[in-house]
């Protein structure tokens, strides 16, 4: 069996286990040679230099240090940064690409949790579930067995903003639903819509003829309140917004005064700011169902972002590419 390339943990160490379970660990370790004991949360600490100038493949996660020139420069054989968790924003610097390093993402793997959410929040969205659970709880009372006239999931239109991997996650799970689904995406032409099976849209257009409203555009300087005080009024009495993405694409502040009307309800997985002030409206509004950060992924859905970094570290020690490379130059218009 040929040596196996070192490599090493650079996250948290308490998430290192539960990205990382035995099982998939063992996966992992078939293609480099990696110490579980050694989990780096500080690379310029000199208990890891002799490892870290051994190191061909850097296994990232949440909580990793940043990769600076000084950095790297302490790791000359690093051919590979392998990613077990979504963004790489926060720790990688242009000058990983410069030398030719690749990276990798599992967004891909957590992409699916993410849609997951979407889909069950957007049919649950359809019965009107939210909005109806907190008038029972405050009336302490049942309408019956009567039907409700508006509600329902027979052609019911949704909104998609973004086709990013969990956008475009979301509409394939939508496909088998009676829904009517259209997508507002700047980067995407017809073409590119036509392959996803949805209209494109332009995004007021998308507001005002949405009955559901499902937010997967990335955080950029471009996309802060994307869905500001005059995107939520284009909405029509009744529609709900789905925020997973990221907190700042919603003016909060907005969002409150058309609730505290009750012309409309969110489901926001994130919040600006984020975690939600003990004292926002948000906690009390009963057209708002929040809940913390939880789509993504968690619990035994973190070992599928450690496989997904094991199936990359096969590929890269087998001479194979990368199955989720990140590109710098399309960094900027990613989560």
């Amino acid at each position: 069996m040929p040596e196996r390339p070192q490599a090493l943990f650079a996250m948290t160490a308490e998430n290192m286990p539960l990205v990382f379970p035995p099982e998939v660990l063992a996966r992992l370790r078939e293609s480099v040679d990696i110490d579980p004991a050694l989990v780096a949360e500080d690379l310029t600490d000199p208990v890891f230099a002799d490892v870290l100038a051994r190191t061909e493949i850097l296994v990232t996660g949440w909580g990793c240090p940043r990769l600076d020139a000084a950095v790297l420069d302490a790791a000359p054989k690093l051919r590979a940064v392998l990613h077990s968790a979504g963004s790489v924003k926060g720790f990688a610097t242009p000058e990983i690409w410069r030398r030719g390093i690749v990276v990798s993402s599992a967004a891909e793997a957590n992409a699916l949790p993410v849609a997951e959410y979407t889909l069950a929040v957007i049919l649950l969205a359809g019965k009107d579930v939210f909005v109806r659970r907190e008038r029972m709880r405050a009336e302490r009372s049942s309408p019956g067995w009567g039907v409700v006239p508006g509600i329902g999931n027979h052609g019911r239109r949704v909104g998609v903003i973004g086709a990013s991997r969990i956008g475009r996650k979301v509409i394939e799970l939508l496909r088998p639903f009676d829904l009517v689904v259209s997508l507002s995406d700047p980067y995407v032409d017809e073409a590119g819509a036509a392959e996803l099976g949805v209209p494109l849209v332009g995004l007021d257009d998308l507001l005002r003829t949405s009955e559901i409203v499902t937010v997967h555009a990335p955080e950029t300087p471009e996309t802060r309140h994307l869905i500001g005080r005059r995107e939520l009024a284009l909405m029509p009495d009744g529609a709900v917004l789905i925020n997973t993405a990221r907190g700042s694409l919603v003016d909060t502040d907005a969002l409150v005064d058309e609730l505290r009307t009750g012309r409309l309800s969110a489901v926001l997985d994130v919040t600006d700011p984020e975690p939600l002030p003990a004292d926002s409206p948000l906690h009390d509004l009963p057209g708002a169902f929040v809940t913390p950060h939880l789509a993504g992924s968690q619990g035994n859905e973190l070992a599928r972002l450690g496989l997904a970094v094991a199936e990359e570290a096969r590929r890269v020690v087998s001479g194979v590419g990368l199955a989720c490379p990140v590109d710098y130059a399309g960094l900027e218009r990613t989560a």
